[in-house]
């Protein structure tokens, strides 16, 4: 189990609750949010240790590793992810302002964005810890993914572009693999980072029963301030933001799930459409937000 004594982002020790959560998912063990009162940041606290970790993903409703189309929330997912993949690749193109290059997601799971990208030419490479998905990734899609510990074997400078796709909350030393990806990534160039967003609209109505807090995967729980202030620890410069506009309507009807709420598409789909309408006018309070960080040319 791991404890923190001091906040992980700035190492105050004015840290206490936030809120309890339940694992709805798997365990239905219930996991505290702690917050710090120094700097804003929320993390899950007495997570199990990363040797212990992997049951907790163990699960063929885990789509991300699974690829399922079981059940009417990964159905959603499954639709959702069909339309931003090529809104993802558009995004890469115009971030970067290259219409072919060299690009690596880490936690890239089954493999559907590294293909997009291969298919649009790129030179795409995937990090995927999870022994099933990399298989079926490889298997379906043949395109190069490997684990981890391969990560230090790619010279310095190799990528135009480093991705994780809702992956940095999950790892137990975020730091370790940003001060990678800034060794692996060209000078000017662009790392993205997808995070849910703990200061959404969403987040601030569903309470402890917003599924993104999805405890204890999620380990860090950031919101445009706290995720500034964690940019200005890794030497990339945090450029902007932008909202991943779907990710709002599975995490509502999930959440009306975890609720027990009846009708809980109906209702989520409904609430959704008021979070997202409202979030165009205030883009720090969306469900799910990208970050769009660059390596000084210098």
């Amino acid at each position: 189990m791991v404890h923190h004594n001091v906040c992980p982002l700035c190492s105050s020790e004015k840290i206490g609750l936030q809120l309890n959560c339940t694992d709805h998912f798997i365990s239905k063990k219930e996991f505290p949010v702690f917050k710090c009162a120094g700097c804003g940041f929320s993390f899950t606290q007495d997570y199990p240790e990363e040797s212990e970790i992997a049951k907790f993903y163990e699960s063929d409703s885990y789509i991300s590793h699974s690829d399922t189309s079981e059940g009417f929330s990964n159905k959603i997912y499954r639709f959702a992810r069909s339309l931003m993949l090529r809104r993802k690749q558009k995004l890469i193109q115009n971030i970067t302002g290259l219409k072919k290059g060299t690009i690596l997601d880490i936690g890239s799971g089954t493999g559907h964005f590294v293909y997009t990208m291969k298919n649009a030419g790129w030179e795409a490479r995937g990090i995927e810890i999870n022994e099933k998905a990399r298989n079926f990734a490889i298997s379906h899609f043949c395109v190069d993914i490997s684990t981890p510990d391969k990560i230090p074997a790619n010279e310095a400078g190799s990528f135009d572009c480093v991705t994780l796709w809702h992956v940095l909350e999950h790892f137990h030393d975020p730091y370790k693999y940003i001060s990678e990806i800034y060794r692996l990534v060209k000078p000017g160039a662009i790392c993205v980072i997808a995070l849910p967003n703990c200061s959404s609209y969403d987040a601030e109505h569903y309470k402890r029963f917003w599924a993104a807090w999805d405890v204890p995967r999620h380990l860090w729980h950031f919101n445009p301030t706290t995720f500034r202030q964690f940019s200005e620890l890794t030497g990339f410069m945090l450029e902007s933001l932008r909202i991943l506009p779907l990710d709002v309507f599975y995490i509502s009807q999930l959440s009306e799930e975890y609720k027990g709420s009846s009708l809980p598409f109906l209702k989520g789909m409904s609430k959704a459409m008021v979070f997202s309408f409202l979030s165009v006018f205030k883009k720090r309070k969306g469900s799910s937000l990208i970050y769009i960080l660059r390596k000084s040319i210098v």
